[in-house]
């Protein structure tokens, strides 16, 4: 908590928060979602009042403008970006506009502060809280519950995207609250089955199954590719472990159903579609427009099959912006799914199906997108699946001890990275020389865990096996 307060900013970083945080400012000072009057629309001139808080950095001229996330629908101008998390915002800016008797015209800085403090801040104080927990009830011990927690917090890029409004920490939280509240559940299964007789069924716990399908319906309306997968993911997940399949899967669809509706309804009474709007061309044919047909997210414009694939290794591995080299811990679960595979712990039916969702998610937006997510750290797009990859590195540490081994020294080094990200912040690859070198060196130490880890050893002979146990025997 004390990292999400002293990380949120007091000013949009770039376009992407602008957009957000002017549905916000529309909806409740103008009772309506479109952003023409928003103070990230309609930016004011520095120049006519230096004294006056700024809403974007006042040495960006990129943003002097006004955000550019938008598109143009019957005249006016709305937020391309999924709507139900600026409806959720709306709440808080109205209760702290009643609590403070401010607008975000007269104050774009407090304004600023509480709204990225109230989305990117909860969602990462979720997201750790729930990565500790989640530990816990896989039955590490207090030490290694610790470790997975800091880790996430400070050796990924959660740190640095907890500093501005975005999508992706909220749903990297909700993502983590869904797998803990899953694992709630299938525990639950498993115990009562295991206590009750051949001729009664288990009792289904429902209120966690309501409050997955409450979780994921909310994932789904924040981003139309990871929030999707991770529903089919989940719904999967209950049926797999639940006897009573449909019954389960019912209550589990009706919990999620009005987050559902509500997102398609705003984007339908938007642009006129169920699909989102940030993918019709047509929406963005306005002057000074930075999209078009070639760059869209959401539309196939791979030259050929090679170049997808290309592109699609580009962004797990590629040494400059690969997510992987962001999140050093995480190499680990390229071994790592092989060893869940082959030792099949009691949460593999979890395992598999999370690493299904990240996979799905990736495919995704390698083959719909050609821009790496834009101007930003890495891949913002994947930052959710840090929910998933940290569900496989507890199974892991707990199974495997030469996973620990790992795991603590590619965090270690991540924590450097991590400080260095935070530093730039999330719109901005870092420029800093030692963070090439990190990485240099979180690779060097990944490969050499590997060869380690997998590095055959000699067995002894078997007289020199059984001479410690015949002595302990004769000590006896």
């Amino acid at each position: 908590m004390a990292i999400a307060m002293v990380s949120a900013r007091d000013y949009a970083g770039g376009w992407n928060d602008g957009s957000r945080l002017a549905t916000v400012e529309s909806l409740v000072d103008y009772h309506t979602l479109a952003i023409d009057k928003s103070i990230y629309v309609d930016v004011p001139r520095i120049d006519l009042d230096p004294d006056r808080p700024f809403p974007y950095p006042p040495n960006d001229p990129d943003s002097l403008a006004g955000t550019k996330d938008k598109v143009l629908v019957g005249g006016n101008f709305y937020s391309h970006k999924p709507p139900i998390t600026a409806v959720l915002m709306a709440g808080e800016y109205f209760v702290w506009q009643k609590l403070t008797g401010l607008t975000a015209r007269d104050r774009c800085d407090d304004f600023c502060y509480w709204m990225t403090l109230g989305s990117s801040g909860v969602g990462y104080v979720a997201a750790v809280v729930s990565t500790f927990y989640l530990a816990g009830l896989l039955g590490l011990p207090l030490v290694q519950r610790l470790e997975l927690a800091g880790s996430l917090a400070l050796a990924t890029v959660a740190v640095a995207y907890v500093r501005h409004v975005n999508d992706h920490i909220m749903l990297l939280g909700v993502a983590s609250c869904l797998i803990l509240t899953l694992m709630y559940v299938s525990k639950a299964l498993a115990l009562k089955e295991s206590e009750a007789d051949g001729q009664m069924s288990p009792r289904i716990p429902w209120f966690q199954i309501a409050l997955a399908g409450c979780l994921a319906g909310l994932g789904y309306t924040i981003d139309q590719a990871t929030g999707p997968a991770l529903l089919l993911a989940a719904a999967a997940i209950i049926a797999y472990r639940s006897r009573q399949r449909w019954p389960v899967l019912i209550g589990f669809g009706l919990a999620a159903a009005p987050w559902i509706v509500a997102h398609h309804a705003i984007n339908y009474s938007i642009g006129g579609t169920l699909t989102p709007i940030g993918s019709i061309p047509e929406y963005f044919d306005w002057p000074g427009t930075p999209f078009d047909e070639q760059n869209l997210t959401g539309v196939w414009n791979h030259a050929s099959f090679s170049a997808f694939v290309e592109y699609a290794l580009g962004m797990l591995l590629a040494p400059a912006w690969g997510f992987l080299w962001h999140n050093l811990p995480l190499l680990l679960t390229l071994p790592g799914a092989v060893t869940i595979a082959r030792r099949r712990p009691a949460e593999w039916p979890e395992a598999a199906l999370l690493a299904g969702w990240c996979a799905a998610t990736w495919l995704l937006y390698s083959a719909l997108s050609v821009n790496l997510s834009g101007t930003c750290l890495s891949i913002r797009w994947f930052v959710p699946l840090l929910a998933g990859g940290y569900f496989g590195l507890a199974v892991l540490v707990r199974d495997e001890p030469r996973y620990r081994v790992g795991f603590v020294g590619l965090s270690l080094l991540g924590g450097g990275l991590g400080a260095i990200m935070w530093s730039a912040g999330p719109w901005y690859e870092p420029t800093s020389p030692y963070f090439g070198q990190l990485k240099a060196i979180g690779a060097a130490c990944w490969l050499a865990w590997l060869v380690w880890a997998v590095w055959p050893r000699r067995k002894p002979p078997p007289e020199e096996r059984q001479r410690p146990r015949a002595k302990h025997r004769a000590t006896r």
